[in-house]
C-alpha cells in the first residue's frame, strides 16, 4: 500500500519526454510513431463551448469522458511497455506523469492501495492547476458539479486498463466548483453505490436487455473499436448491407450482432451462417431451403437461412467461400427479395437485411475471378475494417474481465481476478488468433484456477507459450523478476546455470544475452516471434538486441 507518496519519490520524466519529437520544418510533432498536435487553452475553450452548445451538456460530457477514457487506456498499455521491470507504483505513475506532460495539470498520489488477486483497488489523487477547470471558470464561472471530464475519463481509462478491471475515478472536489484542487477517488465500478451513464465504462450501445446477451458483447475503448462502432451507429437506422473485413478471430460476427441490436430490426431474428463450414454441395440447401422430394431423403420441406431470417438480419460469415452459383442466387435475393427452395419452382419472397464478413481481400478475389464483382459492390455499401487485437491493445483489459465473468458464470467457478504479471503478459501478447485466442485462453484459465484464486501465468500459457516459465523467469506482483514459480527440474537447471555464472564471473546481463540469443535461434532469426516467445514487444526486444550488440 502506498500512502502520502510525494511525486519527487517517483521516477523522473526522462523515459516519457524522450518519446516526444518535434519537426517544425515538417509541421509535425510525434509521440513515438503517433502524430500529435498542440492545442492552446483558447482553442480548447472554443471547442468545449461549441460542443456544449451544439450537443448539450450531457452529450458533450459523454464525448469528452469517452475521449479521455480511450486515451487513458492506451496510456496504460504504454506504461507496461515503458516500465516493465518497475514496481507497481512506479509503473502506475506513468498515468499521472503522462497526463502532466500533456499540460492538463499535475497530480499527487495521496493513497494507492491495490491487490489485483482480490480485485481490491482504492486510490486518492489530487490534481493541481487543471486546465479544464480553468476553461470552465473563464467561460461559465463556478459550477455546481465537477467539470473535468477529460481528466476523469483519462484517469478511469488508465486505472481500468492497468488494473484489468473497470475502475471509476470520480471527482469528489473540483477547482471548477471553487475548490483549491481537484480530488479524485478511485474504486472498482461495482463498489460505487451509484453510477451515471457517463461513468459506466461500457458504452451505451453495448448495454444488454438480459444477462445472456451481455456474453455476446465485445467491450472496447480503442480508436479502432470506436471506428467500427461509429460506422455501425451511422447505419443503425437503415437497411444498408454491411461488409465486415478483418483477420480470423477479430470478432466480426459479434460486431454483426451489435449492428443487428442497434438496427430497426432488433426485435426480429438474427440468423448466422458460416459459409466455410458447409460443404459446397449443401450450401444452397442451407441458404434457400429444400422442397419435399427434392432429393433422396428429403421427406419434408424445410426452410433455409433466408426464410428463417425473414423480417430480421442474415449474417453470412466467410462469404468468399460461396460457389459462383450460390453467389448469383444470393445476389438475386439482395436485388429482388425472392428465391426458390432447392427442388421447388415456387418463388418465396423475403425481407432480410444482409450482413457479410470475410477474412480475405474480396477485391483481390474479385480481380482473380473468384468473387462476383456485382455481388461485391452490393455488399460493400459500407465496408467496415475490424483491426486485429494487437492493434487495439487498450481493449484487452476489458475483454479479459468480460471473458472471466462470462466463463466463471458458465462453468460455475469463483475466480478472483488476474494477478499483475498475468495482466502484463496478456497486454504484451501478440494474439495471432485475435479476440478468439484471448477468449480461449481466459476460459482455459477459469477451468484451471482453483476456486477463489486469481488467474496467473501458469493458467493462461501452456506449452511453448509459457516463455517466462520456460526460461525460469517470472514477475512478482510488483513487477520485479523472481524465480519463485520455478520448481523441480527447472529449479535445478537454474541452479546449475547460476553455478556456471559464478564460476566464470558472469552476471545477469550475460544471462539475458544468452536467453535472447537462444530465443532468436529457436525462432530462426524472426525477431517478432522471438519477442513473443520471451513475452516482450518487438520494440523491447530490439532495444535489448541493440544493447548487446546484435
Amino acid at each position: 500500500m502506498v500512502k502520502g507518496m510525494a511525486m519527487k519519490q517517483l521516477p523522473g520524466y526522462a523515459d516519457l519526454t524522450k518519446r516526444l519529437r518535434f519537426s517544425p520544418e515538417q509541421g509535425r510533432i510525434w509521440r513515438d510513431s503517433e502524430r500529435c498536435v498542440l492545442l492552446s487553452q483558447s482553442a480548447l475553450t472554443t471547442l468545449r463551448s461549441q460542443l456544449v452548445a451544439q450537443l448539450g451538456l450531457a452529450r458533450a460530457r459523454r464525448l469528452f469522458w469517452d475521449m479521455g477514457f480511450a486515451e487513458g487506456a492506451r496510456c496504460a498499455v504504454e506504461a507496461k511497455e515503458l516500465r516493465p521491470d518497475r514496481g507497481f507504483l512506479e509503473a502506475f505513475a506513468v498515468g499521472p506523469q503522462a497526463h502532466a506532460l500533456t499540460g492538463f495539470g499535475w497530480t499527487e498520489i495521496e493513497t494507492l492501495d491495490s491487490d489485483s488477486a482480490s480485485g481490491h483497488f482504492h486510490g486518492s489523487f489530487v490534481v493541481h492547476d487543471s486546465i479544464e477547470a480553468a476553461v470552465h471558470l473563464a467561460t461559465d464561472g463556478v459550477s455546481a458539479d465537477p467539470v473535468c471530464w477529460l481528466q476523469t475519463g483519462f484517469a478511469s481509462g488508465f486505472a481500468s486498463s492497468f488494473a484489468g478491471q473497470p475502475i471509476v475515478m470520480r471527482e469528489i472536489e473540483c477547482q471548477g466548483m471553487g475548490d483549491g484542487a481537484c480530488l479524485l477517488h478511485a474504486r472498482p465500478e461495482a463498489e460505487w453505490p451509484e453510477l451515471d451513464d457517463v461513468e459506466k465504462s461500457v458504452p451505451p450501445l453495448m448495454l444488454a436487455n438480459s444477462q445472456a446477451d451481455r456474453h455476446e458483447f465485445v467491450p472496447g475503448v480503442s480508436a479502432g473499436y470506436h471506428a467500427v462502432r461509429n460506422m455501425i451507429e451511422r447505419a443503425a437506422g437503415t437497411d444498408a448491407s454491411l461488409l465486415f473485413l478483418g483477420e480470423t478471430g477479430v470478432g466480426k460476427e459479434v460486431f454483426a450482432k451489435m449492428a443487428h441490436r442497434a438496427s430497426l430490426r432488433k426485435g426480429a431474428p438474427f440468423v448466422a451462417l458460416n459459409c466455410a463450414a458447409i460443404p459446397e454441395g449443401l450450401i444452397e440447401a442451407e441458404l434457400f431451403g429444400v422442397a419435399k422430394g427434392a432429393y433422396t431423403g428429403a421427406v419434408a420441406s424445410r426452410p433455409g437461412r433466408f426464410e428463417l431470417a425473414h423480417g430480421g438480419t442474415l449474417f453470412l460469415d466467410e462469404i468468399s467461400m460461396l460457389s459462383p452459383l450460390a453467389q448469383s442466387k444470393v445476389l438475386r435475393v439482395i436485388q429482388e427479395g425472392e428465391f426458390e427452395r432447392v427442388g421447388d419452382t415456387r418463388t418465396t419472397r423475403v425481407d432480410v437485411r444482409l450482413l457479410a464478413a470475410s477474412n480475405i481481400d474480396l477485391e483481390t478475389a474479385m480481380e482473380a475471378g473468384h468473387f462476383r464483382a456485382d455481388l461485391f459492390f452490393r455488399l460493400a455499401t459500407l465496408p467496415i475494417q475490424v483491426p486485429p487485437l494487437r492493434q487495439r491493445r487498450e481493449d484487452i483489459p476489458g475483454l479479459m474481465e468480460h471473458f472471466r465473468a462470462k466463463y466463471a458464470q458458465r462453468h460455475r467457478r469463483k475466480v478472483a481476478g488476474f494477478t499483475t504479471r498475468s495482466i502484463n503478459a496478456l497486454l504484451m501478447h501478440e494474439y495471432p488468433g485475435n479476440v478468439r485466442e484471448l477468449e480461449r485462453m481466459v476460459e482455459r484459465a477459469v477451468l484451471l484456477v482453483n476456486d477463489g484464486e486469481a488467474i496467473d501465468l501458469r493458467h493462461l500459457f501452456l506449452g511453448s507459450d509459457r516463455a517466462c516459465i520456460r526460461v525460469g523467469l517470472a514477475l512478482t506482483n510488483d513487477g520485479r523478476v523472481s524465480g519463485a514459480e520455478v520448481g523441480g527440474e527447472k529449479a535445478q537447471s537454474i541452479g546449475h546455470l547460476l553455478g556456471l555464472l559464478r564460476q566464470n564471473g558472469e552476471g545477469l546481463k550475460a544471462v539475458e544475452s544468452m536467453i535472447i540469443k537462444a530465443a532468436l535461434e529457436a525462432a530462426r532469426g524472426n525477431v517478432a516471434q522471438a519477442a513473443r516467445d520471451l513475452g516482450l514487444t518487438r520494440r523491447q526486444l530490439a532495444s535489448r538486441l541493440e544493447k548487446i550488440g546484435r
